[in-house]
């Protein structure tokens, strides 16, 4: 058989026949739905606060192309509140208002085009113009107050000599392309960029309101580690690019805005290196380069800040499983909540002068939207309907939970029921673990083609997202309190958790299964095995089964040190050893799917050939590899999330519903659907 008919033969298999776990979920959610949910992913506003922006991220048909969701831009009248496609068909990044002018900038790298470049359209429409190109990609910048100067970041040109030989070796961690930071004005045709010459890979960087200053974030290498780990912010002279200060600070970093009349930064920050997450809010003197952090004992996350006078910022704040928005003075003593928990899950937020404020919004019932709020109102009104086939779903009901632990630790989590749900009778239930473990789950929109969410619920389970210790959200003290003790009390919480819902007479004991990616993969792995007994199915993504290597072959060694095992593995082998799914491989009797890309370079794809090999050798269990070529940590293109999606649950709805002791066949039983977007 040649290529082309192998090739034609496998699409009318995979084409073929309908799934049939799909019959039971015509009125909820499926995968073949969850493909083609478009989502708003960034909002942004006007100076004046007219006109508001916002990204809507397009997947492709899974059934035609393999590629990830595009990035299409959207305007949206703030009076009207209607909003109209500005750029579609290609996907655009790096949006922004430029100062002072009826327009919007954007990257795109168009046909014809060498690199990434700032195109310019008028708000009024027309043709957009390439504004500025550089000698390699752009990867970010930002417009100067005058609306003509940008700071913009790109790697440094490269000049490499050809090889003699007809093949090249790839040197690993060497000869890595730095990023740095230039200006330019782009009112001058023909004028050449300002190179800034600091030792580093900038990560970003960013005007003072009156230009004669800048702040820069530098990472000592592009290495993924440093980015986590080893960042610095200087503060600089615009004119003559001497450094003013060096910022205090050490550890995990996100934005940092100056105040509008440039006498402090507003950081968001680790507390400090053993800090998991960039969630602590700082003001900078950018002068002398201290810090001041604010509400340090905050049983929160704050995830942006945005300055609204010299003396007060709008504040978003994660809480357990809510998000809240509000005012805090620079001071910290003043923190008033405008929007309290209890909402929409708040994602991000522009505002402008004149009080508008436009939200990245989302709620159990519908994936991320935009919703505005204008001066005087109290609450946002939603303004756009990205999948009105939605309303016609059928979905279960969510709500938030919280138990208490052996040890007395209150864990908070969420429940979505099974569609249909009867009181009394018990489901088996899918438990989602969430990676990081520095993340969390908020109560909104939990559906995803990697998480069963609705399409579990369709299908007749209970789903649960258990926020274990060491989740953000909740303060210092509770992310930092797993910390030296992986997979110990951090898997016990999930475990208790389930233990609840059959406590509740939610969960069939007999019936549980478990999914994760990343540090949620390695949850899946530790749950089927030390804790096989308990749990009948698993789907590990992406997951960690031996401590030993992962260190070895992982991107972020020192950021594992810093903020998860606080020791290095050289001094406890056995004990980094014995929290590792493979040393429990003896108890592994729950059936389990493992899946992973073969370009991951934060958890090396051998971590699921070694539980793979272990559980193939070393037992009769149920296990199957499925490896997806061209992903990395996490599947990206349309195709791959699909075969994800359909794998995941049909694995769930045999062996948690099924009666049948073997595995499912390997090729996919897929109905010929099309995707419209």
């Amino acid at each position: 058989m040649n290529y082309i008919t192998k090739r034609s033969a496998m699409l009318t298999m995979i084409l073929s026949v309908g799934l049939m776990l799909s019959a039971m979920a015509q009125s909820g959610l499926t995968p073949t739905d969850v493909a083609k949910i478009k989502s708003v992913g960034s909002v942004y506003l006007s100076q004046d606060g007219n006109t508001a922006a916002y990204t809507l991220s397009v997947p492709a048909d899974p059934m035609k192309e393999n590629k990830p969701a595009s990035s299409h831009l959207y305007l949206l009248d703030v009076g009207s509140g209607e909003s109209h496609p500005f750029i579609t068909g290609r996907s655009v990044s790096g949006i922004a208002f430029r100062p002072n002018y009826n327009s919007i900038t954007y990257l795109d790298r168009q046909e014809g085009d060498d690199t990434r470049s700032i195109y310019e359209i008028s708000l009024n429409g027309g043709e957009a113009q390439k504004l500025y190109s550089f000698k390699t990609n752009i990867s970010g910048y930002e417009w100067a107050p005058d609306g003509n100067h940008i700071i913009f970041r790109a790697t440094q040109p490269r000049e490499t000599s050809p090889s003699p030989l007809p093949y090249t070796p790839e040197i690993y961690e060497e000869n890595l392309s730095e990023t740095k930071a230039y200006i330019q004005n782009v009112a001058m045709p023909g004028h050449m960029p300002h190179h800034i010459d600091i030792d580093g890979h900038v990560t970003a960087a960013t005007w003072s309101p009156d230009q004669t200053k800048m702040a820069l974030a530098v990472a000592p290498s592009p290495l993924v580690d440093d980015f986590y780990m080893a960042q610095k912010v200087y503060v600089m002279d615009h004119k003559t690019r001497e450094i003013i200060s060096e910022v205090d600070h050490e550890g995990k970093l996100g934005a940092f805005k100056w105040s509008p009349n440039g006498d402090k930064i507003a950081m968001i920050a680790g507390a400090d290196i053993n800090d998991p997450i960039d969630g602590r809010l700082k003001i900078v003197d950018p002068e002398t380069g201290s810090t001041q952090i604010l509400q340090k004992n905050l049983k929160g996350k704050f995830e942006q800040v945005e300055w609204v006078d010299n003396n007060t910022l709008h504040y978003l704040v994660s809480k357990g499983v809510w998000s809240e928005f509000g005012t805090i003075k620079s001071d910290g003593k003043q923190m008033k909540a405008i929007l309290p928990t209890g909402g929409p899950i708040l994602s991000s937020f522009a505002s402008a002068a004149n009080g508008t404020v436009v939200f990245d919004a989302n709620t159990p019932q519908h994936p991320d939207e935009v919703y505005l709020m204008k001066k005087g109102e109290k609450s946002p009104t939603r303004v756009t309907n990205s999948n009105p086939w939605l309303d016609d779903k059928e979905l279960g009901k969510q709500e938030a939970i919280s138990y208490t632990t052996k040890d007395g630790m209150e864990i908070e989590g969420l429940l979505i029921y099974p569609v249909n749900y009867e009181q009394g009778i018990r489901y088996p239930t899918v438990t989602v673990v969430h990676g990081g473990p520095e993340a969390h789950y908020s109560n909104g929109w939990l559906t995803a083609y990697s998480m069963t969410g609705q399409m579990g619920a369709a299908d007749g389970f209970a789903v649960f997202y258990p926020n274990y210790r060491g989740s953000t959200g909740r303060g210092l003290e509770f992310a930092m309190s797993s910390q030296g003790d992986l997979a110990g009390a951090e898997f016990d919480d999930i475990v208790e958790g389930v233990d609840y819902l059959i406590e509740q007479g939610i969960t069939d004991k007999d019936k549980v299964g478990v999914t994760g990616g990343s540090y949620g993969g390695y949850a899946t792995a530790w749950m089927s095995t030390r804790y096989s007994d308990r749990f009948a199915a698993g789907v590990m993504s992406v997951g960690i089964s031996n401590n030993l290597s992962k260190w070895g072959t992982s991107d972020i060694p020192e950021e594992l040190f810093h903020v998860h095992a606080r020791k290095r593995i050289w001094d406890d082998y056995m004990g980094y050893l014995e929290r590792s799914p493979i040393y429990h491989v003896d108890n592994a009797k729950t059936p389990l799917l493992i899946m992973h890309g073969k370009e991951d370079t934060r958890v090396d794809p051998g971590q699921s050939y070694e539980l793979y090999r272990h559980i193939k050798t070393r037992t009769d269990t149920p296990v199957r590899l499925v490896l997806y070529p061209g992903e990395g940590h996490g599947n990206r293109n349309a195709t791959a999330r699909y075969d994800f999606s359909l794998r995941m649950m049909r694995w769930f709805n045999q062996y948690l519903k099924g009666t049948e002791t073997q595995r499912p066949d390997s090729e996919l039983e897929i109905e010929a659907v099309s995707i419209d977007n």
